[in-house]
């Protein structure tokens, strides 16, 4: 059964997901890090970090939201980062957030559809995703279409949720990200709907080695993961 965030909806999980994140895109930056304590701006420096030998000068950031990772990204000195995301709210603030940085001229920031990519065949150096691989509504598509635009031999770093396993680490995680986060996510976001979200497509979504078959099955090579923090959340890399 696909998840979606409002279950009582019929419209698509792409549909719902734009929506969910203009809903809470005011909220967005503060929640992120106030729910995950801060640790995700390492978990971005870590997986930036694994760029660097590639110095890509044309960089793709998929579900790039208000930019967080497209920001981070100018650490490998590109000539133009371009993030794309669905959620016209997400996009708005993350212009502002790109204007008050004074990085506008760099990042740019453009509405598109991960499964549909405005970009030719071949263009980019490298393509980075942070906490949106899940949300693709066709995982395998939203892949095989990032492949296409990513020069051969180019690098592919995903980071995304994943499901810790140790005890008691895992029932500690569950019992704050099933219980904890959905009551402060939608208290502060005003959207319930979103944070109740969250931790069911993180469960849903095939992590560690399953994933990396799904990489490899969509056409990338030499794929790796790299777990991080008691396995909270993993970065993939993947080559054409």
């Amino acid at each position: 059964m696909e998840v979606v965030p409002y279950k009582d909806e019929t419209a698509t999980k792409k549909e719902q997901v734009a929506k969910m994140f203009d809903n809470i895109s005011h909220r967005y930056d503060f929640l992120n890090h106030f729910l995950s304590l801060g640790i995700d701006k390492g978990w971005r420096k870590k997986a930036i970090a694994l760029l660097k030998p590639v110095r890509p000068k044309i960089l793709l950031d998929v579900a790039t939201g208000t930019g967080d990772f497209a920001i981070q990204a100018l650490k490998l000195d590109p000539d133009k980062i371009i993030g794309v995301d669905i959620s016209a709210g997400m996009l708005d603030v993350g212009r502002q957030k790109m204007k008050k940085h004074k990085v506008d001229h760099i990042i740019e920031m453009v509405q598109a559809d991960s499964e549909n990519l405005p970009f030719e065949q071949n263009k980019f150096d490298a393509v980075t995703v942070a906490f949106g691989v899940r949300n693709f509504e066709n995982l395998r598509k939203g892949l095989q279409e990032i492949l296409r635009v990513m020069k051969p031999g180019a690098q592919l770093v995903v980071l995304e949720f994943s499901h810790p396993k140790r005890f008691p680490f895992k029932q500690g995680y569950n019992f704050y990200f099933k219980t904890i986060l959905p009551k402060l996510g939608s208290w502060i976001s005003r959207d319930k709907a979103a944070y109740t979200y969250l931790p069911e497509s993180v469960e849903a979504f095939p992590d560690g080695d399953k994933f990396l078959t799904i990489l490899k099955e969509s056409g990338f090579k030499n794929v790796s993961c790299k777990s991080l923090t008691f396995g909270i959340s993993s970065i993939y890399i993947a080559q054409k």
